[in-house]
């Protein structure tokens, strides 16, 4: 992948937000003598082969030079969310056994917290040309590292089942699980990524990955635009909604990808400043379900599609992609955007079961519910160091905990988290349909529903809502909504009404958070 895009594509440029807003452009062939540069810096610090290499750092130039700097060298290539709390940094920085922590300047805070706890990490490079006052112990700059090497490095040839990334995934209890990336996996996900009927992205692209870097590779999205030779953009540190906005009128961007929650953000931001986003061909949204009024309003309010899938960071993470097919083209804009609020077909190379309760195949009817198991090249097969691995892999299929139900064309549709669907009086409610209908209402911006413990009902769900600014809907306005469209027991007891809802560090509804705070104020 380094190698072609700078054969083939040395001229197609790398663009990266700075923090004053400056737009930083090179070439990729100015990023590969940077690459070769980085891997001689590396080797002078003794790093070897299969070591492990941390990141933690937000979307830039830098950070997209480690991606292939680290990997290339042969050392393996350990994203950190910078988003986790210091006990969860610390703990990952140790179980991984890291060496070297490459991270941005405004960082050093949350590392120079973390620092006294770290075991196995003998380097910490300040990705800046100077290295700003800080109590960490072998802090360098790595302008200055670069600087002092060469810009040639004979990279070697390696062992494609070897590991060339690691990402640690968040647990609903415990410590976070490390999933471990070969060179072949990498390589035959971010091949697929490149397919006509998946994002089908090519050398015109100009692709923006707005979802973190350290979040699965930023969905694989800066490994494919190497390859294929597409522009890439970087939103920088701290980015905004807006920014991602900004970007895509500065830059024709064509590809985005964000966690749906930017989205909903884009919307509002949409609303009061009219940013130019026409040149998107899509923008992907993931992390969660993608409400069907947020799909609605790109395409009909600003023309763009927008581009589900669905997998996890033991996927690597794209599982499936939609698709419409062939003979559904005739179908309307609207038949088209229900299609489109699906999560997909399956990617061609792996393999789906949705099983019931009693380990049954759910059959395509759209009705009955399962949960997603999936296996294939680019798959988890276990996760880093773990003994919570025989939980989650059964036989070489990794159990998602995702429950979905699939029709006749063989697309599925998210209905839950397992642990975040709600039984009441023994029968299941969708938190994910409550949502989207919710979302569907004129004066709301977000919505979320969790279940709480009932007496008599065992649960029962309440929705946590943010309103639109300027916008009024009560309780019994939302409730008579809700009425059209679902059984009476579906109906949420109670709404709140709130002026932000708590987010995970990649960007998802924190429904944990948001059931620990409903447990403790009744």
């Amino acid at each position: 992948m380094l190698e072609r895009a700078n054969l083939f594509f040395a001229r197609k440029e790398v663009i990266s937000r700075e923090a004053d807003g400056f737009l930083h452009r090179y070439t990729y062939g100015d990023y590969y003598r940077r690459v070769c540069r980085l891997a001689n810096v590396l080797k002078r610090l003794g790093i070897k082969r299969g070591d492990r290499v941390a990141t933690f750092a937000w979307n830039t130039y830098r950070h997209f030079e480690l991606y292939f700097g680290v990997t290339c060298y042969g050392a393996v290539l350990h994203t950190v969310n910078i988003r986790l709390s210091v006990e969860h940094i610390a703990y990952i920085l140790n179980h991984a056994e890291d060496q070297v922590v490459f991270l941005d300047p405004d960082l050093l805070p949350v590392m120079e917290e973390v620092a006294p706890r770290l075991k196995t990490v003998k380097h910490f490079i300040i990705l800046s040309d100077h290295v700003p006052e800080t109590t960490l112990p072998s802090a360098s700059s790595y302008e200055q590292l670069l600087a002092q090497e060469a810009e040639s490095y004979d990279f070697p040839t390696l062992d494609e089942n070897s590991p060339a990334g690691m990402c640690y995934t968040s647990a609903t209890t415990g410590n976070p699980k490390g999933v471990v990336y070969t060179h072949r996996s990498i390589y035959l996900h971010t091949a697929h990524l490149c397919f006509v009927d998946s994002m089908a992205i090519e050398e015109k692209d100009v692709l923006l990955p707005f979802v973190p870097m350290f979040h699965v590779n930023a969905w694989g999205i800066p490994f494919a635009g190497a390859w294929m030779g597409s522009t890439l953009v970087f939103p920088g540190v701290h980015p905004t909604a807006e920014d991602l906005a900004r970007l895509i009128q500065e830059t024709k961007v064509t590809f985005a990808a964000a966690a749906v929650t930017v989205g909903i953000d884009m919307l509002k931001v949409l609303q009061h400043k009219p940013y130019d986003i026409s040149s998107l061909r899509a923008l992907m949204l993931g992390g969660q379900a993608t409400p069907e009024a947020v799909i609605q309003a790109y395409q009909h309010l600003y023309g763009v599609p927008i581009f589900t899938a669905w997998g996890a960071t033991e996927c690597s993470p794209i599982a499936t992609t939609v698709h419409i097919k062939s003979y559904q083209q005739h179908l309307s804009l609207d038949e088209k955007m229900k299609i489109r609020a699906r999560q997909g077909l399956l990617s061609p190379g792996l393999e789906m079961k949705i099983l019931d309760e009693q380990n049954q195949p759910v059959p395509w009817d759209d009705q009955h519910m399962g949960e997603i198991y999936v296996r294939g090249p680019w798959i988890a097969t276990e996760y880093y160091r773990d003994e919570r691995t025989k939980e989650s892999f059964i036989d070489g299929w990794w159990k998602s905990g995702d429950i979905a139900t699939i029709n006749e064309e063989g697309i599925i549709k998210l209905v839950d988290r397992a642990k975040d669907l709600i039984k009441s009086g023994g029968e299941w409610i969708s938190s994910v349909d409550l949502e989207n209908a919710l979302m569907s209402h004129p004066a709301v911006q977000e919505a979320t529903v969790v279940a709480v413990p009932h007496e008599k009902w065992q649960e029962r769900p309440v929705a946590c809502v943010v309103l639109k600014t300027g916008e009024q809907a009560s309780e019994e306005v939302l409730r008579e909504w809700l009425a059209d469209k679902f059984p009476k027991w579906w109906l949420p007891d109670k709404f709140i009404f709130m002026d932000q809802i708590p987010k995970t560090g990649v960007g998802k509804f924190n429904k944990k958070a948001l059931r620990e705070m409903l447990k403790n104020t009744g």
